[in-house]
């Protein structure tokens, strides 16, 4: 993928304060086969994309500080959150399923909290910039009411 969420921060990855705030995860996808085939290991971060005023789900490998991962959070409903420890969605922009394999459990809460906080916010958002006027309910309710009585 090659991509780094955010510009100048790979000493920042190294740094403790940085890595508290990060979660251990395997990344898999899942192939044609059926089968979900294990990308690499890596923390996890929701930070802000490079330029962007986007947030993501970004996945460092532990071991060379390459992104794994780099996925934008949308507001649609794609996020699962299965037993304990995995996240998993259909990334729509890729066609991919993908999955977050959490070493612990309080990590993938902590994650999957704050993601639907994050949608429920793009959720606001998408509504707001729509001007939504409440619809009239008594016409509504006064045409059936006329159909029920001329059936009597």
């Amino acid at each position: 993928m090659g991509e780094k969420p955010g510009q100048g921060r790979k000493e920042a990855w190294q740094g403790e304060s940085l890595r508290t705030r990060m979660k251990r995860v395997k990344v898999y996808r899942l192939e044609d086969n059926g089968k979900w085939d294990d990308q690499g290991t890596g923390h996890v971060t929701i930070d802000y994309i490079e330029g962007s005023k986007d947030l993501a789900l970004a996945v460092v490998d532990e071991e060379d500080n390459d992104t794994l991962l780099l996925h934008n959070i949308t507001p649609d409903d794609i996020y699962r959150k299965q037993e304990e420890t995995i996240i998993s969605w259909r990334d729509p922009e890729k066609a991919l399923e993908l999955a977050l394999s959490f070493q612990e459990a309080e990590s993938c809460s902590f994650i999957w909290e704050n993601m639907c906080t994050i949608q429920l916010e793009l959720q606001s958002k998408i509504l707001g910039s729509h001007e939504v006027r409440p619809q009239r309910a008594v016409k509504s309710l006064e045409a059936p009411r006329d159909s029920l009585s001329r059936g009597r």
